[in-house]
């Protein structure tokens, strides 16, 4: 899969230290100008749908479960590679200092019908409910939130640099 980007955390700066990799999937299900996205109301951000993938599970049948509890969505159909963002950060757990993150996106279908999510506990209490939003919206509105917010989380920065470039791979 192309590598997309790679960042570095500043705080990031032995990286002889433990660290630990998780890997995770990104859904990019598009409408002309529309995209599915979770809008999360303790951050005040868009992302793409998607998560951490299981022990044992495929990046694609990851990418299915997250899809499925974030959005309700069904059938997840036409699914092909859009790249590999990566990330080294702090990691506040045990046995590790740095979290290795690799976000393997896909760009996706899904037919109309949408069920309730299944979100977990922590997201349902974080205020996140999946939208179809405009994404030139969904940027603007993460640049806003970047330039002015002091509650925002880690992933916007990745978050917003995927928007653009979907913007400028898929839709121009």
């Amino acid at each position: 899969m192309q590598l997309l980007k790679s960042t570095v955390h500043a705080d990031v700066t032995d990286f002889s230290a433990p660290t630990f990799i998780r890997k995770a999937t990104r859904a990019i299900v598009l409408r002309g100008d529309n995209i599915l996205l979770l809008y999360t109301k303790r951050y005040h951000d868009y992302s793409l749908p998607g998560g951490g993938i299981d022990e044992g599970e495929s990046n694609i049948d990851g990418l299915i479960r997250e899809l499925r509890e974030e959005t309700g969505a069904q059938r997840i159909e036409n699914i092909s590679d859009f790249g590999l963002y990566e990330e080294f950060r702090p990691w506040h757990k045990a046995d590790f200092d740095i979290v290795h993150m690799k976000s393997y996106c896909y760009v996706c279908t899904i037919d109309d019908e949408q069920l309730e999510p299944a979100l977990e506990e922590h997201e349902i209490n974080n205020g996140m409910h999946p939208v179809w939003m405009n994404i030139h919206q969904a940027i603007a509105h993460n640049e806003e939130t970047i330039a002015k917010s002091a509650k925002k989380g880690l992933s916007i920065e990745r978050e917003t640099f995927l928007l653009k470039l979907i913007v400028s791979e898929l839709l121009e």
